[in-house]
């Protein structure tokens, strides 16, 4: 796992690190103990597994008094850029293994341990101090505030009279209701309370600010804890709406020796992290797309399940997320996304649903299924082959050439799916050539079930090596019958001709046709990071993934960086050159990126132009499931 040390850039103490409840929330932060994001918080939790997230507890206050001088271990942020107090002057170190885990310097010998971690089967986020070695001061008082709000992850809070500071004190255990129509927050420490209502104002998240969303906040802070560092670790544990009995520092203790069992048992350092996307969803299981603002979606779910989980041999997961989105099936479709906060999935992908039997097809592979397992997985991929034969929404259907037309205005289908303002930025409209990839792949996997499927395969395959290959290049269109208009051709170079030739369990192309494209997507889209989306030479291409949510969007499919490409590209270039040389050419700057950024994690984009700095969401399911599928394939 990570480990940073002096010196401390900023940079490097805005490096985050995450932890996962497994229900959808989760607690967040920085190495360098300051919130730069609205997402940053000590307590999120799903109120309507995994959606309904809400922030409850948004961060701490803490300092050591000790040899009469005040020690700040934590950084506060406030507008318009004041850091107060700054507690990276003391800072020894930060650690991400086996959780996140800050050593201070106390005095001239004195090393204080703050380490926060979240017990994934009980959702509490527990909080330790403790002294490390000898040279602990004879008298020290740790003191923390908890700084709390209760708002939905996406909003920010701000100071208002219906805030409720009242608390409840039961032993060791605190509880505040902020409001009503929110869990309670349980604090339980082997620390002392005093009642002290504070607002702090205008804390300032940095990260909001570069994305040109509003950044200001006011969080509430009750009252202060304070422990006797003497008397030995001081402990709190937070929850929403639960309590136990148990002494907080013996429940601590279990539950650090529970986590970091079930740590060890995950084995690697990748495998670690890829737990954090696998959450509970009803009686099931989904993947979360990235954190810390996605939920679950379809096409991420099925592309990222591959290494996350059936690569790592975690079969019962894969099954239960299958049978779990199986049960969705709506006219040949699956979803493409849930609401933040419930209500109807939304139907409006093309691709989802062929993602989701080249995922049936890559765990049916491993043998894993019972015979019922497997007759319900082969009956909803042959009920998608239906729907799409058939027609279903928004224009999706089979043509008189054998290959899949979709698309009408103002839907965004595949999964270049920027919107903004009404505006679909890269509509695609026609038989983008992914989507065919995808239709040949599952007509070739149902047709070893079930015969129907391969007059269809055959005429479809033949129709794709007849009108997307380039003459000129000898790499693949973009888009054929582009707009429904017959023979119009979208030749942008974009990454998504590689899965004709890796990144599926069938290639559509060999020999020179997939040097072709391999060689056309080197030359113009290959990155240190992944695969831009579009060629720099193209007019309408954007090299920086920057500024508010239009520029963001209007550059997020038209130049920005995909890590998760890397992977159909590498699988490409595998099957072409063969593996070797493959971790150091193209694996090493994604093992460095983690160590960067969302520590032990990919991020979800990165600017086309050098360096290609990381944006978007620095924890990105399908980014680190490709890397993992990948190590698989090469046998790492």
């Amino acid at each position: 796992m990570t480990r940073i040390e002096p010196p401390f850039g900023r940079e490097r103490l805005e490096d985050e690190w995450l932890e996962a409840d497994g229900f959808g929330g989760f607690a967040s932060g920085t190495a360098g103990m300051m919130r730069t994001r609205r997402y940053h918080a000590l307590l999120l939790t799903a109120t309507q597994p995994p959606a309904g997230r809400v922030v409850l507890v948004n961060g701490i206050e803490a300092w050591l008094g000790a040899d009469g001088t005040r020690h700040p271990l934590t950084t506060q942020y406030y507008a318009p850029d004041v850091r107060y107090p700054d507690a990276s002057a003391s800072l020894l170190s930060f650690d991400t293994s086996p959780w996140p885990t800050w050593r201070f310097r106390i005095g001239e010998r004195a090393v204080l341990v703050a380490e926060v971690f979240v017990a994934k089967e009980s959702r509490e986020t527990v909080l330790r101090w403790r002294y490390e070695g000898k040279d602990a001061p004879p008298s020290a008082t740790l003191s923390v505030r908890p700084l709390l709000s209760g708002r939905d992850y996406h909003a920010l809070h701000h100071e208002n009279p219906a805030f409720a500071f009242d608390a409840r004190v039961d032993g060791e255990r605190v509880n505040w209701r902020p409001y009503g129509d929110l869990p309670a927050i349980v604090a339980s420490t082997n620390g002392a309370y005093s009642h002290a209502p504070e607002w702090y104002r205008n804390f300032c998240y940095v990260r909001e600010r570069e994305r040109g969303l509003d950044f200001t906040e006011d969080l509430a802070s009750p009252g202060v804890f304070s422990f006797d560092l003497a008397q030995g670790d001081a402990v709190m544990i937070l929850s929403a709406d639960t309590a136990n009995s148990t002494p907080a520092r013996d429940r601590a203790t279990a539950l650090a020796d529970i986590e970091r069992q079930r740590r060890a048992a995950l084995g690697s350092r990748l495998a670690r992290s890829a737990d954090a996307y696998v959450i509970a969803r009803g009686d099931g299981h989904t993947i979360l797309a990235g954190f810390p603002w996605f939920t679950d979606w379809g096409r991420d779910t099925f592309i990222s399940m591959r290494g996350l989980l059936i690569a790592q041999g975690r079969l019962q997961y894969a099954e239960s997320i299958l049978l779990e989105w199986a049960d969705m099936l709506s006219e040949g479709m699956l979803p493409n996304r849930f609401p933040d906060r419930g209500g109807m999935p939304e139907y409006n992908s093309v691709d989802a649903s062929l993602w989701f039997a080249v995922a049936v097809h890559d765990y049916l592979a491993t043998g894993h299924a019972l015979a019922a397992t497997k007759s319900r997985l082969q009956h909803a991929v042959d009920a998608i082959l239906d729907g799409y034969s058939r027609g279903t929404r928004f224009g999706i259907a089979v043509d008189d050439d054998g290959l899949v037309r979709a698309g009408v205005p103002g839907v965004q289908l595949t999964w270049m799916d920027a919107k903004v303002d009404g505006w679909v930025v890269t509509p695609r409209i026609g038989k983008p050539v992914e989507v065919q990839a995808l239709w040949i792949n599952a007509l070739c996997i149902a047709r070893d079930w079930n015969p129907q499927w391969s007059e269809l395969e055959a005429r479809a395959r033949r129709s794709f090596a007849e009108r997307f290959v380039d003459p000129s290049t000898g790499a693949l269109f973009d888009v054929v019958d582009a707009d429904h208009e017959p023979g119009k051709i979208d030749r942008s170079i974009r990454p998504n001709q590689i899965f004709a030739v890796g990144g599926l369990p069938f290639p559509l192309l060999e020999g020179a046709g997939a040097e072709a494209v391999v060689a056309q997507v080197e030359a113009h889209l290959l990155t240190p990071l992944g695969l831009r989306t579009l060629a720099p030479s193209d007019p309408s291409y954007r090299g920086l993934y920057a500024g508010g949510l239009f520029e963001r969007d209007s550059a997020y499919h038209q130049g920005t960086v995909w890590p998760w490409l890397i992977g159909p590209f590498i699988e490409a270039w595998i099957r072409l050159h063969g593996s070797d040389g493959v971790r150091e050419r193209f694996l090493a700057p994604l093992y460095a990126h983690l160590d960067h950024g969302g520590l032990d994690h990919i991020c979800e984009v990165a600017d086309g132009n050098a360096p290609h700095k990381p944006g978007g969401t620095p924890c990105q399911a399908w980014s680190l499931g490709e890397l993992l599928r990948i190590e698989k394939l090469i046998g790492v």
